[in-house]
């Protein structure tokens, strides 16, 4: 997933002042990037896209991070988390 680039000619909000689409694509896709958090495992729990990290703030040592592997599992977006 990349991020794509402002550039200094293309405005980020119209003429009343609300984001355009440029803002919008860039301000999801930094928010697609950050860690999300919770308590426990994410597997069969937490919708995710591939590459997501997950940090469990419960977790114990050597069970703290997880990074989404597989976009679905039977067609199920909450599964394919792994330990890493």
């Amino acid at each position: 997933m990349a991020v794509d680039e402002l550039k200094p000619s293309v405005a980020v909000v119209d003429d009343k002042f609300r984001p355009t689409l440029p803002l919008l694509r860039l301000s999801a896709d930094v928010n697609a990037m950050s860690i999300i958090a919770g308590s426990g495992s994410p597997e069969g729990v937490v919708e995710a896209r591939i590459t997501r990290l997950y940090m469990d703030t419960a977790g114990v040592a050597g069970a703290i991070l997880y990074i989404k592997k597989t976009n679905d599992v039977a067609g199920n977006r909450k599964n394919g988390w792994i330990l890493v």
